[in-house]
């Protein structure tokens, strides 16, 4: 089928897009400074040293403008049910993301490394629009037990209700590349983690129709 035929017969309803297309359509999942960008260990933020132009204080950590005052909001929520949410690591320049990955590096070797913590220039951290999240009494920091914690618990259960999801889910190791981290929200947008919520799709990868990347190019 040529694209001209396909593209009339898509116009004439003989064929529904795929959901992934329809999802992909209007948004920069590219751009760095883009609210819907997509990092990954196959896609570099460019420039790879990017710094976010506005990040506002959330207590000691930073994120950008919109994610900063969703994630308010979230924790506001979050406090008054009665649920204590503390931010633990936003913002990381890309210095301070080398720093980390090659304490890393030292300490488990490269291979284990690359599934713990993303080189310096893939990191989310470095966009400005992802916070990693505990509890106030430090249960479960940074474990995957933090699930079942009260506050790994409102994080999966009504994130998306402020525009976050759960960047790295379980079970979807060989499409982000990074173990599951319950404690890592993202910040889309509610209109794009109220879409994944509603038809069950786990990660950015797959509701903008990309390449799975669990390893590095090179």
């Amino acid at each position: 089928m040529t694209g001209a035929v396909a593209g009339l017969v898509l116009s004439l309803g003989m064929i529904a897009p795929s959901v992934t297309a329809v999802a992909a359509a209007g948004y920069d999942f590219d751009s760095a400074s883009s609210l819907q960008v997509v990092v990954n260990k196959h896609r570099q933020l460019n420039p790879a040293a990017y710094v976010p132009g506005q990040l506002v204080r959330v207590q000691a950590e930073r994120l950008r403008a919109p994610a900063a005052d969703a994630y308010k909001q979230f924790a506001k929520a979050a406090k008054a049910a009665g649920v204590n949410v503390m931010p633990i690591s936003g913002y990381r320049s890309f210095s301070e993301q080398a720093s980390l990955y090659d304490s890393y590096v030292r300490q488990y070797g490269q291979a284990t490394a690359d599934t713990l913590a993303a080189r310096p220039g893939y990191s989310e951290h470095q966009t400005g629009l992802s916070m990693d999240i505990g509890n106030a009494s430090g249960t479960c920091a940074l474990q995957a037990c933090f699930a079942n914690t009260p506050a790994g618990r409102w994080a999966a259960e009504h994130g998306w209700e402020y525009g976050f999801i759960i960047r790295y889910p379980a079970g979807a190791e060989a499409t982000t590349g990074y173990t599951y981290e319950p404690w890592h929200l993202r910040y889309v947008g509610k209109v794009i983690a109220e879409d994944m919520q509603s038809t069950g799709i786990a990660t950015l990868e797959k509701y903008f129709g990309l390449e799975a990347a669990p390893d590095y190019l090179q």
